[in-house]
């Protein structure tokens, strides 16, 4: 526990991947099977990423203060795999679903048999960066309660 708590960024990666495997485990629950995919892919509810940057940004804010350059610098590139997640990933996952569509619609005679499709769940709606926020930064506020 010590080790963890010394090292915040060992924090940001723990809270991600406690996300990740939350949705693991409902889809698991609700497709009745696992599919161990879900582990390593990105978008979905909640956003992991965002867990993770604010798991951290919160670590740091409480370790070394709202003023500090290392809380402003982790807080900015935060804002930046938030922002990333909304609107670059998000509108690629949309090009690629329109791209799919394309395909199937107008070249599915000509598809390879074990052709790939483009994947289409690539970033996240701002809710679910919303939620994903939250679980970090209340995790993070369990590891490194303020004033404790």
């Amino acid at each position: 526990m010590a080790f963890i708590a010394a090292r915040p960024w060992l924090l940001a990666l723990l809270a991600a991947f406690l996300v990740q495997a939350m949705k693991f485990a409902t889809d698991w629950a609700i497709r009745r099977r696992p599919n161990f995919r879900v582990l390593t892919s990105t978008g979905g509810m909640p956003s992991s990423h965002s867990a993770g940057v604010c798991a951290l940004s919160t670590a740091i804010y409480v370790r070394e203060g709202g003023m500090s350059t290392l809380f402003s610098v982790v807080l900015y590139f935060s804002f930046i795999v938030m922002y990333d997640a909304t609107g670059l990933r998000r509108s690629a996952g949309l090009q690629a679903a329109i791209l799919n569509r394309i395909v199937d619609e107008q070249f599915n005679h000509h598809r390879k048999a074990g052709e790939g499709r483009l994947k289409e769940l690539l970033g996240h709606t701002p809710f679910e960066v919303l939620v994903g926020a939250i679980l970090g930064i209340l995790f993070a506020l369990a590891w490194y309660p303020p004033n404790g």
